[in-house]
Formats: C-alpha cells, sequence, structure tokens
C-alpha cells in the first residue's frame, strides 16, 4: 500500500528553468545596461547561474563558503557579482548596484515562477489519497520565496527545505525526517525528483522506490545510479500514479 508521496520542488512540481530563463534575459538586459557595451553580458549572466547552483570551481568554493557561512546568501550573490564583473575586465561597482543586479534576477525569476501545467489538480488529487512531502535543496533565501510564491502548503502536507536542515538530498537523514513526518515506512513510499544523485540516489539509499523525472538528461550510468521508474516530463506524472495506485490495486 503506497501511503505517502515525496516529491522534489524545482524541475518537479515548479518549472524552474522556465522561470530562469525569464530572470537571465532580464539580467542580462539591465547588466548591459549599467555596464555598456564591452560587457558580454549573457556570459556574465550564466556565469552568476552556475555560481548561486553552486557550480563552483575549488578556488570559488574556498571564497564563497565562508562567505555565505559567516554572513549570509545575500552578501555571497553580491560578492559573486562584483568578482565575476572584475573577472571580466569591467570596472568595479559598488555594493548598491550590485544589489540592483542580483534583486533584479531574483525579482524577476519568483514573478516567473510557478507549477507545470497540471500538477495543482494532480497535487489536489493525490492528497486525498496519501500523505505529500515535498523535499527541496536549497538556501533558505531563495526555496523559502518559491514555495512561498506558488503557496506550495496549500497543497501539500510537509515541507522539508534542505537549507533548513543539517543535510540536503541525498543524504539519508533527510528521507528519515520525511518518512517520520508521514509516518510511513521506506516500502510505504514513492520519492520523484528530477536529480539523478540527490532525489534517485538519495531515494534507493533510503530503499525507497523512485521515479527520475528525466527532462531529456543524459543517463549517466557511471554514476551506478538506477531509478525504479522514469518519466520524461512532470506533466506525466498524474498517469504514471494513477497506473502505479492501480497496478498496486490489483496485485492487493
Amino acid at each position: 500500500m503506497l501511503k505517502a508521496l515525496f516529491l522534489d520542488m524545482d524541475e518537479t512540481l515548479c518549472d524552474t528553468s522556465k522561470a530562469n530563463d525569464i530572470a537571465k534575459r532580464e539580467l542580462s538586459q539591465r547588466a548591459q545596461s549599467m555596464c555598456g557595451n564591452s560587457l558580454h553580458s549573457e556570459q556574465f549572466v550564466e556565469r552568476y547561474v552556475q555560481g548561486i547552483y553552486r557550480q563552483w570551481t575549488p578556488v570559488q568554493q574556498q571564497r564563497y563558503m565562508p562567505i555565505i557561512e559567516q554572513h549570509s546568501e545575500d552578501e555571497f550573490r553580491v560578492q559573486l557579482i562584483q568578482d565575476l564583473l572584475a573577472d571580466m575586465q569591467q570596472p568595479a561597482i559598488t555594493v548598491k548596484n550590485a544589489l540592483l543586479l542580483q534583486n533584479c534576477f531574483d525579482n524577476e525569476r519568483l514573478a516567473a515562477f510557478d507549477f507545470f501545467p497540471g500538477i495543482e489538480l494532480f497535487l489536489r488529487d493525490m492528497r486525498k489519497r496519501m500523505t505529500l512531502v515535498v523535499i527541496t535543496n536549497g538556501p533558505v533565501f531563495s526555496q523559502v520565496p518559491k514555495v512561498q510564491r506558488v503557496n506550495l502548503a496549500q497543497h501539500v502536507d510537509h515541507i522539508i527545505i534542505g537549507g533548513q536542515e543539517k543535510q540536503q538530498k541525498p543524504a539519508r537523514s533527510i528521507f528519515t525526517k520525511a518518512l517520520r513526518l508521514a509516518a510511513c515506512e521506506n516500502h510505504e513510499v514513492i520519492h520523484v525528483g528530477d536529480g539523478l544523485t540527490p532525489d534517485i540516489g538519495g531515494a534507493n539509499a533510503s530503499s525507497i522506490k523512485s521515479v527520475w523525472v528525466r527532462h531529456n538528461q543524459s543517463f549517466d550510468k557511471t554514476l551506478g545510479i538506477t531509478p525504479d521508474y522514469i518519466i520524461e516530463h512532470p506533466g506525466e506524472l498524474p498517469d504514471f500514479l494513477n497506473h502505479y495506485l492501480n497496478n498496486l490495486s490489483s496485485m492487493a
């Protein structure tokens, strides 16, 4: 019997890529306006997004983690902007102007952040049948506003934000917490997510069945991570879960 459904948020329930693309266009225009034609604004934006997603070099890791740990995510992002522009041979900009660029990206992304089509109805239907727990990685700085933007608490029973925990996915502890909140055992739940390592690897390590939302990602078999099920897009979730539940009923 399936008692609970664990769900990732970004790229599983919500179209974060679409929101990012809109925010990147706006940031590119704002940065170009601020710095002039000498700035390769699209390259700057791509490097900024890589930075906020922690796709760091070892040198960047050494520089930015202390800022995050000792100060704030906000200060890290401002420093990242200043560093990137300096690295691209741009004149130094003030903290105030760096903050304007950071806020441009954050505000535009948040305004565009929403569920994939059909997901709200899917959550409403599933919540009638089982407990829903969202497990999302990421800093409080960005994840809490996104959770609030889509009013996620009205659609699910529990929300776990990795940035508020000691460990994030794929750590077993965060799945253990989800099991406790849902009051179920690992064989009574299925986890859905787009991250092969954090979502599928984490679920597998906790002996939880997993559904990988592939989004046309390549399947890196060298990772040694195999999902129990694969769907290509979140739009397939309603049909998949209904079919899965029907199969469970027929076997009961």
